[in-house]
């Protein structure tokens, strides 16, 4: 089984063409979306409608939560005055142009989705949510501690746990067995399709594959592949510039 992940296109729609063209190419055999259609550019409208015409299942990204109750909050964790101020832009213009229908949809999208599999006398459980189990804008970052991650993975009773929200892609192999007993689970983030935010402006996503003879007990039983591709980032930067939106965010398009 070859699954699609991606995340976080923040209404960037000439990167979330170049990602379907992409895929395309991949032969996968579903695609599941991770949350944060909204924010920071200027097809939100867009940008939903052809998921919805996909019929991609989608959780809530903590933008999303917050445009589908036309909240002046995102949930986002600003570093500074200058971060807050162009925040406060984003999410006051995003509220302004989504419509009824598509901030409808936006409010009635689940906050996590659930996979179970049965192979090889044990189950491999793989949960999608967009920034933790535990809320929907907590950020996990690569250099969490072992034994916190573990805990979040073992409440969330996930082996598989996949999410966004930090824009920043990796992959994490944590040994949760005890006595001797390997118990190995996968902290992999998708990174983003719409605003990196590791220095590659290219859009990202994840190709994971669950193998035949996947076991809980097996290190190498998932493969994690990350995908980067081009798109058209100074159309998406010029659509930042020529609107409301900060001129900083299409800085950040260009620098990723």
């Amino acid at each position: 089984m070859k699954i699609a992940l991606f995340s976080d296109i923040h209404a960037n729609l000439p990167a979330l063409e170049a990602f379907f063209k992409d895929v395309e190419t991949r032969n996968t055999d579903v695609i599941y979306c991770l949350g944060d259609l909204v924010g920071y550019n200027i097809w939100p409208n867009e940008v939903i409608d052809e998921i919805r015409r996909r019929g991609i299942p989608t959780i809530a990204g903590n933008y999303d939560w917050g445009i589908g109750r036309s909240s002046d909050d995102c949930g986002c964790a600003y570093k500074t005055n200058e971060e807050k101020e162009m925040g406060k832009v984003s999410i006051s213009y995003t509220n302004e142009i989504v419509k009824d229908e598509q901030r409808a949809y936006l409010k009635t999208l689940p906050a996590h989705i659930r996979l179970e599999y049965q192979l090889n006398h044990d189950k491999r459980n793989i949960l999608f949510v967009h920034g933790s189990p535990r809320k929907v804008n907590e950020y996990l970052f690569e250099d969490r501690e072992e034994k916190s991650m573990i805990r979040i993975m073992e409440q969330a009773d996930a082996d598989i746990m996949c999410f966004g929200h930090t824009h920043q892609p990796y992959h994490r192999i944590l040994n949760s067995g005890t006595d001797g007993n390997d118990h190995f689970r996968h902290a992999i983030n998708i990174g983003s399709v719409g605003q990196p935010k590791d220095k590659d402006p290219r859009g990202g996503y994840v190709i994971l594959t669950i193998n035949a003879d996947s076991t809980v007990t097996v290190k190498d039983s998932i493969q994690v592949e990350f995908i980067r591709f081009d798109y058209d980032i100074e159309k998406a930067a010029k659509a930042v510039e020529d609107s409301p939106l900060p001129n900083g965010y299409a800085d950040m398009l260009r620098n990723g």
